[in-house]
């Protein structure tokens, strides 16, 4: 039998690897600026267009590379970081696989332009699809600049697979955040398209948070601080009052890394347990420093999630290190047990001893009597005849026929033909409604009855509504007397200004959008005042879980959040009227059956399905 099993060429294992390592823009930029920051750079630049389909472009002024050492850092496992095994075990460095230039070299055409300190000239490098088109002497400045252009331009299918130049551009946004979150030191700057979106001067690590999520974040940070002989915890946590839906500001630094650990985010959760609602998420910037040797991080490519030797001491002492927190700086509330100071003995009077009152007391005194009456000037009211009181009803009589019960006439409580007979699927004719469990309405029909489950199926009803507002575009607004201001980071303003259109449409009004927030002056009729800011979260948190890409899908869902957001929930008491009136909404959708989330929204109890529960 022939042989069969033969070594990849070069370009095909770089692009297996390069789908490991490079998933999408977001993930080039990743890498790039981590290269940067690896060479001791002070400032970084990072420009994109397209949301990083066309240009991918990070300048650094760091040490720069030698002309053998720029032709070598694109080749397989080439790394300056590591010699042998066991520094895996002792990693300071962000790159240590020498993975990121060869896999991204073999999907896009990259440019390098670097220079060393110590030499006049640099290096100008092209290569397209891992070929190496040129390298020649250039004149360019200290440090690096790597340009990536056309990412996954000889892989077609890969591309198609990338998401509108919004949401990429979002996925990059969230890793320039983690990035510059993580070293505070370094002057960040970020372009898209030609307009500057960063600009992060150098500075500590609270004001690179307030740089990048707005000026109104600065009071809701809470310090942490706490060093033990296993770890080293700093950072902020943010106010119990502005937890979010979304988990868009949970940040975990591991030596200066970012990373995604579930089993600590619990941690942080657990202290914040009674504190904050239901269905919300503390918000937090943590740093941890800890010893390498205690941490691995090259358990997956992207080197985002780690794995500690002790995470069961590491859990216990960041749940103890927020709670104390909180508790330190009046964050969490407490029953005071000390002496009302009002309650007390003045100082003045403290060591004297109590003394009788002067004043004389009349014991025989009583106002009661006819003497003292008199004595005061009263006058005394005597009681005079009731005789005649028969007189105040004259004129009163009535001389009315008795009332004959038998001509009475009652209203006929037949019911005519209503819009459930248009619909086979629907009830036959609903009668009286009541309400089971807060959770259900129970209404007969000719053949049985209809359980309907009224959060679902107010759902299906505000869906259509919505949906139709931003489909016509006629929606009705109530005006605010004064407008809102609604504070959202830099991130949550770029989704709300790509939605702004629809949200106009189903209502919303705004005033203006500035760099710290917006001000909303109209609302729709279904949202009371005290409800938007509530509306908002939840809208941002749906579109960063899901991202739709393109315009129906993001009107379909700003409708299921609307309508899931505004909806009667399980537990809400209803009248007879609302309850009539959900059930004859819902039976007038185009849709009865399924809420927007595919769920059905009622079942039909048949007279012989109740027939056969008594056999």
């Amino acid at each position: 039998m022939a042989d069969i099993i033969r070594l990849l060429p070069d370009h095909v294992a770089n692009q297996i690897a390069a789908g490991e390592v490079v998933q999408r823009p977001a993930s080039v930029v990743k890498e790039l600026l981590e290269n940067a920051i690896d060479a001791r750079s002070t400032e970084i630049k990072l420009i994109v267009k397209d949301g990083g389909k066309t240009l991918i472009q990070v300048v650094d002024n760091g040490t720069g590379m030698s002309e053998t050492d720029a032709r070598f850092s694109f080749e397989r496992h080439a790394t300056s970081k590591i010699q042998k095994a066991e520094d895996l075990f002792n990693l300071h460095t962000k790159g240590f696989r020498g993975e990121a230039l060869a896999s991204i070299a073999a999907i896009a055409h990259v440019e390098m332009m670097a220079r060393t300190d110590g030499e006049e000239v640099g290096t100008h490098i092209k290569i397209e699809g891992s070929k190496v088109v040129s390298q020649e002497v250039a004149v360019v400045p200290k440090g690096t600049s790597l340009l990536v252009k056309n990412l996954f331009f000889n892989i077609p299918a890969r591309r198609n697979f990338l998401k509108s130049d919004q949401v990429e551009l979002r996925h990059i946004t969230d890793e320039f955040h983690r990035v510059a979150l993580a070293h505070p030191n370094i002057a960040f700057c970020f372009y898209n398209n030609g307009s500057e979106v960063f600009n992060l001067p150098v500075a500590d690590f609270k004001k690179r948070i307030v740089h990048i999520f707005g000026r109104k974040t600065n009071e809701k940070l809470v310090p942490v601080q706490e060093e033990t002989q296993v770890l080293k915890v700093t950072g902020f946590i943010v106010r119990p009052e502005f937890a979010k839906k979304s988990r868009g500001e949970q940040f975990f630094f591991a030596n200066n890394r970012f990373i995604k650990s579930p089993y600590l985010h619990h941690a942080v959760a657990g202290a914040f347990d009674g504190l904050i609602r239901q269905g919300t998420h503390p918000g937090y910037f943590l740093r941890l420093e800890i010893d390498p040797a205690s941490i691995d991080i090259n358990i997956h490519p992207t080197k985002t999630e780690v794995k500690f030797d002790d995470e069961h001491t590491l859990y216990a002492i960041l749940k103890s290190t927020v709670k104390h927190s909180l508790g330190q700086f009046n964050v969490i509330p407490a029953l005071d047990f000390e002496q009302d100071q009002n309650l007390e003995t003045p100082y003045n009077y403290k060591d004297k001893e109590a003394r009788m009152p002067d004043v004389t007391v009349d014991a025989s005194f009583n106002p009661f009597t006819e003497a003292k009456q008199k004595n005061k000037g009263t006058t005394n009211y005597t009681k005079t005849s009731a005789r005649g009181w028969e007189n105040l009803y004259g004129g009163l009589e009535v001389n009315s026929p008795p009332v004959q019960h038998s001509n009475i006439e009652f209203e006929s409580e037949t019911v005519n033909s209503t819009i459930f007979d248009l619909d086979k699927d629907a009830p036959d004719v609903p009668g009286t409604t009541f309400q089971l469990r807060k959770k259900y309405i129970i209404t007969t029909i000719k053949s049985g009855m209809v359980v309907i489950n009224q959060s679902r199926a107010h759902q299906r009803v505000l869906y259509e509504n919505f949906l139709k507002n931003i489909t016509i575009k006629e929606a009705i607004s109530q005006q605010l007397l004064f407008p809102l201001t609604l504070n959202f980071s830099t991130n949550e303003l770029h989704i709300l200004k790509e939605i702004k259109e629809s949200l106009n449409s189903v209502g919303f009004v705004f005033e203006r959008i500035h760099t710290d927030g917006v001000e909303v002056k109209g609302v729709p009729v279904l949202v009371s005042e005290s409800e938007v800011q509530m509306v908002m979260e939840q809208l941002i948190a749906d579109f960063q879980l899901e991202i739709p890409g393109d315009s129906f899908s993001q009107s379909d869902m700003l409708a299921k959040t609307l309508a899931k957001t505004l909806s009667v929930k399980t537990g809400e008491v209803l009248d007879e009227s609302s309850r009539m009136s959900l059930v004859n909404d819902l039976f007038a959708c185009k849709e009865t059956t399924l809420s927007p989330f595919n769920k059905p929204t009622y079942i039909t109890i048949t007279e012989n399905d109740i027939e056969r529960k008594f056999i």
